[in-house]
């Protein structure tokens, strides 16, 4: 199948819906809360009551236009509510409120990293606000399906790509930056396994230097990264197979079944026009004022590809270290503001990567609890770039003993003994006694097996309780072993 792959060209585009963090549905007062009781979350305006009238609510139109602006897109100005109509037993409505011609974001892109470090744009066709279905429940009874109408009308932003991805790392590439992006600007936790984050991939196949695309296949129903991917990598091959036994590719929805990586058919392609949209009577077009936009820009915290760009520029970080710094917001803000109060970086993206971020998996905790301020951190820092305490001691010793001692780090070293000594006649003490301990090993060194030296340096450490100045200390060791 590999060889077959090389004589096609792999066309994606993906739809990702996220489920927005507002504390109550996007047309009505509902609670929002994951978790509740099957229909506890319900009211007459979320079931389609008649008479019932939706109200907009503004965290909704706030969070959509936050998104469009850290996805380069064009906010809309005059915003027009459509209902998308369509039967399911779980839509009460039998239809859901959408944006269908006048979409609150337009244009823009997401940049995703390819396999050789290439920068990519990922075009966003578009961004609209609707409110999602409730949830068909198959697997509580042997006989019935169960519905569960606790999320009908939770507010969703669909962020609609171009079909400019080319292959499953990239889509798995691009929903990773999603998932950033969304986190990032609070407006939904980004968790695919609980639905908050849903994706559909539309995916098609054509002979490379054709200029003419297949015919696309939405797959539905992928609950992880990993799933995603699978189930583009199955379709292709699918796709692959039909075009080259000489059939076509039907217009199709299909479902990803986990179990075994496959897609199965769930029904024949709709078009657009078969859900009868029409603008929603109930609910009065929105106005986004430019002195909106701009005013909803100035809360924005800083993003992870402006992040990227100056942990790796400004701050002269690898783009190892700054992509786990990055992958949650929570410890990029933290370091970004560490690095405000001290200008070793590299020592301190070690700390947060390593020390701090042990720390708060070993104790399941998260970054806004930890109980280190950034001044602090700094501060043990300086002691390290002054020469008071090694590396080894402030992350083994005072790091350890600041999680639970809110004193200075200089305070909490100087109490235990921990200041390192740099004083040149002390340290030649400890030099020369390391030395007189062991004569045969000096003459070993003086023969060309320079390797020794920590073997001196190690006595040095014991006789000093690890109180020495490493620097200094190998500088004075290697004197005198070279009288």
């Amino acid at each position: 199948m590999s060889n077959l792959r090389d004589k096609y060209l792999v066309v994606i585009g993906l739809e990702v819906h996220a489920q927005l963090s507002t504390n109550t549905k996007a047309y009505c007062s509902d609670s929002t809360v994951y978790g509740s009781s099957p229909n506890t979350q319900t009211s007459p305006i979320s079931l389609g009551h008649p008479g019932t009238l939706p109200k907009s609510n503004n965290k909704v139109i706030e969070y959509a236009v936050k998104m469009g602006i850290a996805c380069h897109s064009e906010i809309r100005k005059w915003n027009e509510y459509a209902r998308k109509n369509y039967f399911y037993a779980d839509l009460p409505k039998g239809y859901q409120i959408t944006q269908d011609t006048t979409p609150i974001c337009n244009g823009g892109h997401i940049a995703i990293k390819k396999e050789d470090g290439s920068i990519k744009k990922i075009g966003v066709t578009r961004i609209h606000m609707e409110e999602d279905a409730g949830k068909s429940i198959h697997d509580q009874d042997p006989f019935n399906t169960l519905v569960d109408l606790n999320r009908a009308g939770v507010a969703l932003i669909e962020i609609v790509s171009e079909p400019d991805l080319r292959s499953s790392d990239e889509a798995y590439s691009y929903l990773v930056e999603v998932r950033k992006l969304v986190r990032y600007l609070d407006i939904c936790d980004g968790n695919l396994e609980e639905g908050s984050l849903r994706c559909d991939a539309n995916i098609s196949i054509m002979p490379k230097g054709s200029d003419i695309f297949g015919n696309r296949v939405e797959v539905k129903n992928m609950n992880s990264l990993r799933n995603v991917k699978r189930a583009i990598e199955h379709e292709v091959d699918r796709q692959i197979e039909i075009v080259e036994n000489g059939d076509v590719v039907e217009q199709q929805t299909r479902s990803f079944n986990a179990a075994d990586g496959s897609t199965i058919l769930m029904r024949s392609k709709e078009d657009a026009n078969d859900y009868r949209y029409f603008p929603e009577p109930d609910l009065q077009p929105v106005v986004v004022t430019e002195k909106y936009v701009a005013k909803v820009k100035e809360t924005l915290p800083p993003l992870p590809y402006e992040l990227f760009e100056k942990f790796t520029t400004t701050f002269g970080l690898s783009e190892y270290d700054t992509n786990v710094l990055i992958e949650d917001k929570d410890i990029a803000l933290y370091f970004n503001t560490l690095c405000s109060h001290t200008k070793n970086y590299k020592v301190a993206a070690n700390f947060v990567t390593g020390s701090i971020k042990s720390y708060l998996n070993e104790n399941a905790i998260d970054m806004p609890d930890f109980s280190i301020s950034e001044e602090r951190m700094a501060a043990l820092i300086a002691l390290i770039d002054d020469g008071k305490v090694s590396n080894t001691v402030a992350k083994q010793k005072v790091f350890a003993a600041m999680l639970n001692n809110g004193d200075s780090p200089e305070t909490i070293a100087q109490a235990n003994n921990w200041i390192q000594e740099s004083d040149s006649n002390a340290l030649q003490e400890w030099v020369d006694a390391a030395v007189v301990m062991h004569p045969e090993k000096v003459a070993e060194y003086k023969e060309g097996k320079k390797g020794l030296i920590g073997l001196f340096m190690g006595e040095v450490m014991k006789l000093s309780r690890g109180k020495a100045d490493p620097k200094l200390a190998n500088q004075l060791v290697r004197e005198a072993l070279e009288k």
